[in-house]
């Protein structure tokens, strides 16, 4: 759990009490499944097919382990978001436009204050020092990066793990309109493992006959 740029533990401090360290526990957990496929299914063959495809899937009789606060939220509330602290399950948050990802401009001035200006940005921002001075250290936020959205086919995922993401969510569009459902999570699976591999690439999208048949019919016209 050591990896470079992995966050295991908050403010480099060990999990005693769980009940003051759930930041830690929340994001240990999120640690586990970098560099995976986070696959959304509804139906007990869907989820069968994710498992056997080697989807990061995490099925538990009881509870949950994330729960998804949804973007759209904001519309009707801009101000006022669910407190996470009093949560001890991690919470995934997605944006839904530039403007709301574009937190990377303001690490990207928080990386050359010194450390007075970085207490006083916390304290201007409402957040622990030590989480934004861990954020100027790493130069990204301390949480884990997964893509959402249109993923369906091995390319995809893979330019999404190339653009820095540590995985990606996949919606359960994948298994629609497609005749081997299997071939293409796992393909995207495969994508997301070897994402810098363009043979692992071609492999896994050769065959893939339903999710590139806008692509043959854009080179048909053209």
């Amino acid at each position: 759990m050591a990896e470079d740029g992995a966050v295991t533990l908050y403010n480099n401090t060990a999990i005693t009490d769980p009940k003051q360290n759930s930041f830690s526990i929340k994001v240990g957990l999120a640690q586990m499944l970098r560099g995976g496929a986070i696959l959304e299914v509804s139906t007990p063959i869907q989820a069968k097919i994710a498992e056997e495809a080697g989807a990061s899937q995490i099925l538990e009789r009881v509870g949950v382990d994330y729960i998804d606060e949804s973007e759209v939220l904001a519309l009707a509330d801009e101000e006022h978001f669910i407190n996470k602290h009093n949560f001890r399950s991690p919470f995934v948050c997605g944006c839904k436009n530039l403007g709301e990802a574009s937190v990377m401009g303001e690490i990207r001035i928080l990386n050359n204050m010194d450390e007075d200006e970085v207490f006083a940005f916390s304290k201007k921002i409402a957040a622990p020092y030590d989480l934004v001075a861990q954020t100027k250290q790493m130069g990204r936020l301390p949480v884990v990066h997964f893509a959402a959205g249109g993923i369906v086919t091995p390319a995809d995922a893979a330019l999404m793990m190339q653009l820095g993401c540590d995985g990606v969510f996949l919606g359960s569009e994948v298994f629609d309109n497609c005749s081997n459902p299997y071939k293409r999570v796992r393909g995207i699976v495969e994508a997301v493992r070897h994402y810098n591999d363009p043979h692992v690439l071609v492999e896994n999208s050769c065959g893939l006959v339903e999710e590139m048949a806008g692509l043959n019919n854009l080179f048909c016209r053209y």
